[in-house]
């Protein structure tokens, strides 16, 4: 019995075997030792092949978003059985400092461009991501970690857009910071 749906043969989903292999050690992982194999950073940077008849992308999205909090609701829990509330909450604020010095630059000049002819994200894209993470900062908007792991950007070349690098990294931590809210 497969783990997730499967979409047609005239459609693409992900590959299976990949599939099953990533979340059978995600589970060997998450059910040993805290800091043994895979953690919620592995979960939120997995990619997978993609094949005719695959699974539905949807649901096994939908999935490593549940694991990767699963990851970070133990870690959270691990690091608060060991250091405590205050801790947690001051580890919080220094990952969230270390967000808001790009938050504070003007659009269009929050991350470098990226090299001539290279692939980019748009500008605009990443800065509305961006005044997003100043609302729920500063204004107590609504954000949730699974909306910042599923952003996508528009793509740009060399110096239209911003470099991937430092953007991707960047929504790593953000998405830590809210899954340690959440």
């Amino acid at each position: 019995m497969s783990m997730f749906r499967t979409v047609s043969r005239m459609r693409t989903g992900y590959d299976p075997e990949e599939v099953d292999e990533f979340f059978a050690e995600a589970r060997v992982s998450y059910e040993s030792a805290a800091g043994a194999g895979l953690g919620g950073h592995d979960v939120r940077t997995v990619a997978f092949d993609v094949v005719r008849g695959g699974y539905d992308t949807r649901d096994v999205d939908a999935a490593l978003d549940r694991l990767e909090a699963a990851f970070a609701a133990r870690s959270r829990a691990e690091f608060l059985a060991r250091n405590g509330q205050q801790e947690w909450m001051a580890r919080l604020a220094d990952q969230a400092r270390s967000l808001y010095g790009r938050l504070t630059r003007p659009d269009g000049e929050r991350f470098a461009p990226a090299p001539p002819r290279q692939p980019a994200y748009d500008r605009d894209d990443v800065d509305d991501l961006c005044d997003r993470l100043v609302g729920y900062f500063d204004r107590g908007e609504p954000l949730a970690a699974h909306e910042v792991r599923s952003v996508t950007f528009r793509r740009r070349h060399g110096r239209k857009g911003y470099a991937e690098g430092p953007v991707d990294a960047f929504c790593d931590r953000a998405v830590e910071v809210l899954l340690g809210v959440e």
